[in-house]
């Protein structure tokens, strides 16, 4: 009987919760239900006050696991590379090793298990984020971070995004081949419980008939400030029904929060500043009748993810890998980006005609684990 290909997947633990630490936990368990899979997560990333969520770190906000068949190493340290050494310890018995990339912060970490690999065991990068808006703005971290991923790309062997835009954007902002990228679709995040709508609604507080929401944390590429223009833009009697939803963590956008202090609907708008559990997760979407995503640019939306489990109505921006993602879910409305007149007229025609959809099969995470185990076997070759 052949072994099973051994594959070590690094990425961020629930301490540092985001998109990207329930997407290294969903691959880690789908991929283990056909290879062995080790996790090596981190344990303390930046100094503590530089996230810029620094206050819910460490804080139990989700109920997920990882699967008993997943090795699991939550070891890696931004500032001890003791623990850099152990966790090539447990990398170095790998078939192939993926790191997850969605932000500079870990380069030095990856750089330092990249030059420990001498054998030249596989290593494939995952990019959630081409280039982080908060991480270019700030001159050195800018340098830093290109000086940094360079050296890291150089040391990978090929490559994983989650849509041809994409693609295109890696193959031109950082000069690799683009038959060395692999485009393997983002899986639904089907996790979180679907509660009746009308029990949700109660249990939030809502007593409107017509629920919009936007999830995820403020930053100013999120476009939420064209999502608050577009809700006072629709007709008195639609108003009068409706109730918007802006539920996250602020980051860089204030300028959002203080559209919302302004409105003259400010009384029909909840802001729920904060990273909130999977429970509330469930709560929000399972009350919401549609999710906006008014992004102007995107790799990527792990919230449209969450939308399409839920079967709900989404309008989304026809940006970068959005259009990709969402292209085939039948319950998309896209909209021009920056457009709050779009945004109104889309939000007025599912308020006419709300239904519910499937989400494509393409992207269960069954499936998604067959595309990856396919690229491991050719990166081993």
């Amino acid at each position: 009987m052949q072994n099973k290909i051994k594959v070590v997947i690094i990425g961020p633990s629930e301490k540092f919760l985001s998109g990207v630490s329930y997407f290294t936990l969903r691959l880690s368990n789908a991929l283990s239900d056909i290879t062995d899979v080790n996790t090596i997560l981190f344990r303390k990333m930046l100094p503590k006050r530089l996230f810029p969520g620094w206050r819910r770190v460490g804080k139990n906000l989700t109920t997920q696991n990882f699967d008993k068949k997943v090795g699991v190493f939550e070891i890696l340290d931004w500032y001890n590379p003791i623990t850099w050494i152990r966790a090539f310890r447990i990398a170095k018995k790998a078939d192939v090793i993926v790191f997850q990339w969605w932000t500079s912060s870990v380069a030095h970490m990856y750089l330092a298990l990249g030059v420990l690999n001498f054998r030249r065991r596989p290593i494939t990068i995952e990019f959630h984020e081409v280039v982080d808006p908060l991480e270019s703005s700030i001159l050195p971290i800018r340098v830093y971070s290109k000086v940094m991923g360079k050296l890291i790309r150089r040391l990978a062997t090929r490559y994983v995004v989650h849509s041809n835009a994409d693609r295109e954007l890696i193959s031109k902002n950082y000069g690799i081949e683009k038959r060395k990228i692999e485009v393997i679709p983002h899986g639904i995040y089907d996790h979180y419980k679907n509660i009746e709508r009308t029990i949700a609604k109660t249990t939030v507080g809502i007593q409107e008939d017509f629920a919009i929401l936007f999830f995820g944390l403020l930053r100013p590429y999120k476009g939420v400030k064209y999502l608050i223009k577009a809700f006072e833009s629709l007709p008195e009697d639609v108003i009068k029904k409706s109730r918007l939803l802006i539920v996250g963590e602020t980051w860089e956008d204030k300028e959002s929060k203080e559209l919302v202090k302004e409105s003259k609907y400010s009384n029909k708008i909840n802001v729920v500043d904060r990273y909130v559990s999977d429970d509330e997760v469930s709560l929000y979407f399972s009350a919401s009748d549609v999710l906006v995503i008014p992004y102007t640019r995107a790799s990527q939306s792990g919230v449209a993810h969450i939308g399409m489990a839920f079967g709900m109505p989404i309008i989304a921006s026809e940006v970068g890998g959005l259009k990709e993602s969402l292209g085939k879910y039948e319950g998309t409305v896209f909209v021009h980006p920056e457009s709050a007149e779009d945004i109104t007229n889309a939000l007025r025609y599912v308020f006419d005609e709300r239904g519910e959809s499937e989400a494509p099969d393409e992207l269960r995470w069954a499936e998604i684990a067959k595309k990856w185990f396919e690229l491991v076997n050719l990166v081993r070759e």
